[in-house]
């Protein structure tokens, strides 16, 4: 990992090619080309930038071409999903300097990758999000990036300065990988608002910042180190990290022991995670929860057992996926204070400073509710900041939408509520329409539960 910092250049390998894909857009029935001002756009600090005009910058038309990469978002949205389509503009991808090797999108096998979106017809408004999970610069197009196009904004991604299950090898000492995160976002948040001035000849009117997951936890992270940066955010199930816990660390090793017979159910449910779910457990035993222990366990505390680092410690997909017999045992509370203060380089304190909307699904079963956004609910209380916070929990809402088209009698996506909520964030910050109180939002009986999400439902006290 290496983040410069002090005053942005641009790199002597910056280029402004296209890459091979859709034809460029035509020009407008005036004359005027559609992708104005394209030439000027320049990334500052970018070591190295593609810049296409295209006629459609949502996944409809980029599906199939290098500008988008659908296997990356599998998983992400329930197949029956809409989105719009048909947004003419600008889309450039590069990458910031940086020493890390994990992203080999395009061919260049370098970290702090990037993807931004500038649609011709834009509203004077930017979403910047990072990639959930372990995931790249294009894991949220089809979630994110297709409607908040559609609507005029403009879009920014990142990788996050590292991907893929080894991401925890990215730096010199532990939590390095992490910290990255939050500089990559805060990096490309900076440097996406010049580009957006460059091209309009004015920089965003508003700066909203959304994500899934780790985008989730990076979006609570940017609004509590950086308001100054953003209007205000949509956090979807974003992982929580607190210095003495509760945080992945102190959920996942009783999975683990479940795994390996030496935990019961009344263990998880100890450790957070909700009655009823039981039913996703098997999957989450086999795609999740051994690997995600070992992951961040290798993050933050690579000294623990020798014997099974990480996942680069596996030959094969099983047992890169297996988990470690050593962490059924782990028990954050007695590591050694080295690795609390790795931890605590990326705690959230729930010092958030803008509005901030939170939804979580009763039936998430890698990030517990009870272990995570009940938590960070009243970290924000604590600070004193409740009144710019508002908490949904979706009834049937699990942490991979996918899911849902294997039991759509039981889960409903968290999609359509995360719309929902953006755009009453969006009517809270510009036109000062406070969105409903925390409440809980029932799964409906019947209509497109897909596509649709009403955020109305049973009004709850914080926990």
């Amino acid at each position: 990992m290496r983040l410069l910092r002090g005053v942005p250049f641009l790199a002597a390998v910056l280029t402004a090619v296209s890459l091979t894909g859709p034809a460029p857009a035509a020009a407008a029935a005036d004359g005027s080309e559609q992708c104005s001002r394209q030439e000027r756009v320049r990334v500052p600090g970018a070591a190295m930038q593609r810049t296409a005009c295209l006629d459609d910058l949502t996944t409809a038309g980029l599906a199939g071409t290098p500008y988008t990469d659908m296997a990356d978002q599998a998983g992400l949205t329930a197949a029956g999903t809409r989105t719009p389509s048909g947004v003419p503009g600008i889309q450039v991808d590069g990458y910031f300097p940086d020493s890390s090797r994990f992203n080999t999108t395009h061919g260049w096998r370098h970290d702090a990758q990037f993807v931004i979106r500038l649609p011709d017809d834009w509203n004077g408004g930017l979403v910047v999000t990072g990639a959930p999970g372990t995931r790249k610069q294009y894991a949220t197009d089809k979630a994110i990036s297709d409607r908040v196009l559609a609507q005029g904004y403009a879009y920014a991604a990142t990788d996050k300065g590292n991907s893929g299950t080894d991401f925890y090898r990215d730096g010199g000492r532990p939590g390095d990988a992490v910290a990255e995160w939050n500089a990559r976002t805060t990096q490309l948040t900076r440097a996406v608002r010049r580009v957006a001035a460059q091209r309009s000849g004015h920089a965003p009117r508003r700066t909203y910042i959304a994500g899934i997951s780790n985008g989730g936890y990076l979006t609570r992270w940017q609004l509590e180190n950086h308001p100054e940066l953003y209007d205000g955010g949509v956090d979807w199930e974003g992982a929580l990290w607190t210095t003495n816990g509760p945080s992945l660390l102190t959920s996942l090793p009783a999975t683990v022991a479940r795994a390996f017979g030496a935990a019961r159910d009344e263990d998880l449910y100890a450790a957070g995670f909700a009655r009823g779910s039981e039913f996703l457990w098997p999957y989450h035993e086999k795609a999740y929860w051994g690997l995600t222990q070992k992951i961040y366990r290798a993050e933050y505390d690579p000294e623990y057992d020798p014997r099974c680092p990480g996942p680069t410690a596996g030959s094969t997909p099983e047992e890169v996926m297996a988990p470690c017999p050593s962490d059924a045992a782990y028990d954050y509370a007695e590591r050694p204070a080295s690795v609390h203060r790795a931890v605590a380089r990326v705690a959230l304190t729930g010092r958030i400073g803008k509005p901030l909307i939170t939804l979580h699904g009763d039936m998430d079963a890698l990030l517990p509710k009870a272990a995570d956004s009940d938590v960070y609910a009243r970290m924000i209380d604590a600070k004193g900041r409740g009144e710019l916070h508002r908490y949904y929990t979706i009834t049937g809402g699990t942490h991979a939408d996918g899911l849902y088209d294997t039991y759509p009698d039981r889960l409903r996506p968290i999609l359509p509520c995360f719309r929902s909520a953006f755009d009453a964030l969006t009517a809270w910050v510009e036109q000062r329409t406070e969105p409903p109180a925390d409440h809980t939002v029932d799964r409906p009986a019947d209509g497109d539960v897909v596509n649709s999400c009403a955020l109305t439902g049973t009004a709850t006290a914080r926990r």
